[in-house]
């Protein structure tokens, strides 16, 4: 499971700290692909709508496979650390 959060954290897909209103899926959809949450999410109830079941599979599957957003002073910064 963690080489699914890592890919997913490199490509940044990941559910944030704040903003969230359930999982926080449609928010960390909605900064990947540089929207705003709402409109995101409102699209997201509007496929449910026109296309029923599918949604309500893919939401906790994302749910479960997107991982956290670290705290600030975690974050992965894509370089190493030189050692001391």
């Amino acid at each position: 499971m963690d080489g699914i959060h890592d890919c997913m954290r490199r490509e940044g897909l990941v559910r944030p700290r704040s903003g969230r209103v359930l999982g926080g899926v449609c928010a960390g959809l909605a900064t990947r692909l540089g929207l705003e949450p709402w409109p995101t999410r409102a699209l997201f109830v509007l496929a449910l709508l026109v296309l029923p079941g599918s949604q309500l599979l893919v939401y906790p599957l994302l749910w479960v496979l997107m991982p956290k957003e670290a705290p600030a002073a975690q974050a992965w910064t894509g370089t190493p650390h030189p050692a001391i």
